[in-house]
């Protein structure tokens, strides 16, 4: 990277910028209690893939993949606007509404990885991925329990946040229908403390 540019992301960070626009879904807040809130999002749609190995390697090779469709790996070799967060999900949880994040959650070593399209976006106005292991999906309307931490999002941080998360579902007296999922918003070069993670779970509407 040049001296230039890097200078100028840093800069950016430094004073809690983003360095580029990212558009996050809408939802609705329905409750929340310290860091912990539940929230009801719409449908979405998103593109996505699923791949193996453990949580990080995976959110890596996942998330090239995807940039590959949205900068250009299309039949229209159109650029489509990054959006935040991306998520990544247990492979056995497909069918669970994520939206944006990078969300991630694993089931024996496979895992999604999803990019949400950005709003007003339609499976029949999107161009189709080049590379026939990104898919594109319409994502139902879903309920998420969440749970807000800063950091690089460590799989220590991520269990004690993921523990505690499931204690205040239980606490609400809430039901949970799918696996917890990783929602990172920030781009690989923001500072560590400024980097904005969640843990969702989804729970009955």
């Amino acid at each position: 990277m040049k001296p230039l540019i890097f200078a100028l992301l840093l800069g950016l960070n430094l004073l809690g910028t983003p360095a580029m626009a990212t558009e996050e879904p809408k939802f609705t807040l329905k409750s929340a209690q310290g860091e912990f809130e539940v929230r009801d999002y719409p449908a979405l749609v998103a593109a996505e893939v699923t791949v193996g190995g453990d949580r990080k390697d995976a959110a890596g090779r996942g998330f090239r993949l995807l940039a590959g469709y949205i900068f250009g790996g299309n039949t229209r070799k159109q650029s489509i606007a990054m959006t935040a967060p991306v998520t990544q999900a247990a492979a056995k949880s497909e069918k669970i509404a994520m939206t944006a994040p990078v969300l991630q959650t694993g089931s024996n070593g496979s895992w999604v990885i999803r990019f949400i399209m950005p709003r007003g976006s339609t499976l029949a106005t999107l161009p189709q991925p080049n590379n026939p292991g990104v898919r594109l999906v319409t994502v139902p309307p879903s309920r998420m329990a969440v749970v807000k931490f800063s950091g690089l999002a460590r799989q220590d941080d991520v269990d004690a946040r993921t523990a505690a998360l499931s204690r205040f579902v239980k606490a609400q007296q809430l039901q949970v229908i799918g696996a917890p999922s990783l929602a990172q918003y920030d781009p690989p070069w923001t500072l560590w403390f400024l980097r904005r993670n969640e843990v969702m779970i989804p729970v009955s509407q």
